[in-house]
C-alpha cells in the first residue's frame, strides 16, 4: 500500500489528445502512476487544488510538484525512464529538430485542426478550405515518412508520440476523404500505432475516479 501511495498521481481524460500523449509517454517510460480518470463537467477538488486552471493532463508527484502541460509532462516522464531513447539523448541536433516540429504542430497545426473540426461539426461551407490549411502540415509529415518509418528516423521518437493524438483527430474528421487522400505513408504510420498493444493499453476505459475514488495503477 505504501508503495502505491508513493506513486505520482495523473489526472486524465480518456479522449483528450493532450492527456493521451501524456499517457503514451508514461507508458513508454515504464514508470507507474496512479491514474484518475475524469470528465470535464465534474473535476475533482483535489485536482483543482493542485492545478486551478482545471485542464488535463495534470501530474502531482509524491513531493508535491505539479506538472500541468502535456509537453512538460512527456519530458518529465521520459526523463524518469526512456528505454527506447525517444529523447535522442546523444543527438542534440535530432532533439532540437523534434522540439521544433512539436512546437510547430502545437502552435500552428492545432489551430487549423480545431477550425477543421468545427467546420465539419457545424456543416460549414468552408470545410475544404479548413482541410487544406491542415494539409500544409500533413504534407510535411508525409514527406518525412517517405524518407523513414517514423517522423525523425527509422525508429520512434518523442515527435511521433507527441503528434499522434492530433493526427488521429485529423483522420477522423472526414473519414472517407482521409482513406482516399494522397498520404499513404501517414496512414501506414497512424495505423501501426492504432493497432498496437501500446495504444490499446493507453486507451483502456477505466471507471471515473470520482465514482469510487479508487486509484488505477497505470504503466510500470
Amino acid at each position: 500500500m505504501n508503495k502505491i501511495m508513493d506513486l505520482p498521481v495523473l489526472y486524465s481524460l480518456r479522449n483528450c489528445p493532450f492527456a493521451m500523449r501524456a499517457r503514451i509517454a508514461i507508458y513508454k517510460s515504464q514508470q507507474a502512476v496512479l491514474l484518475r480518470d475524469l470528465v470535464l463537467s465534474d473535476k475533482p477538488a483535489e485536482m483543482l487544488q493542485a492545478s486551478p486552471k482545471g485542464t488535463v493532463p495534470v501530474v502531482v508527484t509524491p513531493n508535491g510538484k505539479v506538472i500541468e502541460e502535456s509537453y512538460e509532462l512527456m519530458l518529465w516522464a521520459l526523463t524518469q525512464g526512456d528505454p527506447d531513447d525517444l529523447l535522442c539523448a546523444d543527438n542534440d541536433e535530432a532533439f532540437d529538430a523534434m522540439l521544433t516540429l512539436i512546437y510547430q504542430f502545437d502552435s500552428e497545426f492545432k489551430r487549423c485542426l480545431e477550425n477543421y473540426k468545427c467546420a465539419k461539426r457545424y456543416s460549414e461551407s468552408n470545410i475544404a478550405e479548413c482541410r487544406q490549411a491542415c494539409e500544409i502540415y500533413i504534407e510535411q509529415l508525409e514527406k518525412l515518412l517517405s524518407q523513414h518509418s517514423y517522423l525523425m528516423a527509422d525508429r520512434e521518437s518523442l515527435a511521433d508520440i507527441a503528434l499522434l493524438p492530433f493526427i488521429r483527430q485529423f483522420a477522423r474528421v472526414e473519414r472517407q476523404w482521409y482513406l482516399q487522400s494522397p498520404y499513404p505513408n501517414l496512414r501506414a504510420w497512424l495505423n501501426r500505432y492504432l493497432q498496437s498493444k501500446m495504444f490499446s493499453k493507453v486507451m483502456t476505459k477505466h471507471p471515473l475516479w470520482l465514482e469510487n475514488k479508487e486509484d488505477v495503477v497505470f504503466g510500470g
